[in-house]
């Protein structure tokens, strides 16, 4: 009989391996084409990969938990009609249909490993959504020991991943970290002006954060070497400007990647910022929307933030954070008077191989200029 042998995919440009976080068949099992059939993770992106042709499951060749090399097989079906399994008593994970696209991958994963039915829990995220902490929460014994000394939450997959990428930029990149602070009081005016109509027109909220994003875009084209890469061969400067905007979830943290930033106005920004983030809520991120990042943006500030000191992604030179905009009295500079005045801090960690101090300074100072001199009269 005919076989398909089933490779690992690339699950974004950069990406050289994946890890596998659930095997979806095993093997005897009957195998639809186009029928999800294993879950694979990566540093990027959580994916469930479709099955090539229809047929039996032959062979998992790799483990759960196992990292496999792009190209390198996973798998081996024997190809042919897919023909109907000995149905099996159904366990309160098995989530089919319409409800198993109710729930994220990472949901569905944690709910079969933890033997939990998420249809039965109350979601605390966004829409009554069931979160991948509501299972965690759900699978606790109800009753602890007097004396259990705290409790273990098993790494997910993601986590794991983000832990060993996290560790790496510190162990390879020498972070130096620099601050500045902004007056933020006349683009605060102009956005407050026009959220509402904007909200109206195009059905999300405008925040300052495209804003923010369009003066880092605008200062990386005059910066290069603060969107470049460190390689071995040298300093490579990148030709597009790609603004990576965090996005944190629920035991994971994803950054999805506005192409082409500076070309863009504050209205486009703000529309491609809260696409990549309802993707991310969803689930429904590709490969291509996490690849490509050349600088990283994070409104920390929108959790009440007002000082950080982030970790700089792999093959980026720099992460820039908005943080928290507060109204305190300001010394005017031109006539030494006392205004109350929107002053928000801009933190920038920084690649010191690739740039020093006076380029790092002078970055964020161009950063401070445009969105000090943004025109209340008009809308980027």
């Amino acid at each position: 009989m005919p076989t398909t042998v089933v490779t690992m995919p690339q699950l974004g440009e950069t990406v050289t391996e994946g890890t596998i976080s659930l095997w979806l068949k095993k093997p005897g099992d009957a195998v639809e084409k186009y029928e999800p059939f294993v879950e694979i993770a990566t540093d990027k992106v959580s994916a469930e990969l479709p099955s090539p042709v229809s047929g039996t499951m032959r062979e998992l060749v790799a483990q759960v938990g196992q990292t496999v090399l792009v190209g390198a097989p996973i798998a081996i079906i024997d190809d042919g009609a897919a023909t109907t399994s000995v149905p099996t008593a159904t366990q309160p994970s098995d989530i089919e249909g319409n409800d198993a696209r109710r729930f994220s991958p990472a949901v569905r994963r944690l709910a079969r490993e933890h033997r939990v039915d998420p249809r039965t829990l109350h979601g605390s995220g966004a829409q009554g959504r069931v979160t991948a902490n509501d299972v965690v929460a759900a699978a606790q014994p109800k009753h602890a020991p007097e004396f259990a000394d705290g409790q273990t939450i098993a790494l997910t997959q993601a986590r794991r991943l983000i832990a060993q990428r996290m560790v790496e930029s510190k162990h390879t990149i020498p972070h130096a970290w620099t601050m500045t602070e902004i007056d933020v009081t006349d683009v605060w005016k102009l956005r407050a002006r026009e959220k509402d109509a904007f909200e109206r027109t195009h059905g999300v909220k405008l925040t300052l954060l495209p804003f923010f994003i369009r003066a880092v875009a605008a200062a990386l084209t005059r910066f290069p070497l603060m969107n470049a890469l460190f390689t071995e061969s040298g300093i490579r400067l990148n030709q597009d400007v790609n603004i990576s905007v965090v996005v944190g979830l629920d035991g994971n943290l994803l950054l999805p990647v506005i192409r082409n930033a500076d070309k863009l106005r504050v209205a486009e920004l703000a529309l491609a910022t809260a696409a990549l983030a309802e993707k991310a809520r969803n689930g429904t991120l590709k490969a291509d929307d996490l690849a490509g990042g050349t600088c990283t943006v994070n409104n920390t500030g929108a959790y009440g933030s007002v000082l950080s000191a982030p970790i700089i992604p792999l093959k980026q030179t720099a992460v820039v954070t908005m943080e928290a905009v507060i109204k305190r009295p300001i010394v005017r500079g031109d006539d030494d008077g006392i205004a109350v005045r929107s002053m928000m801090n801009a933190c920038l960690s920084l690649d010191h191989r690739i740039v020093d101090g006076i380029i790092a300074c002078s970055f964020l100072a161009d950063i401070k200029a445009s969105l000090e001199t943004a025109d209340p009269a008009g809308f980027p």
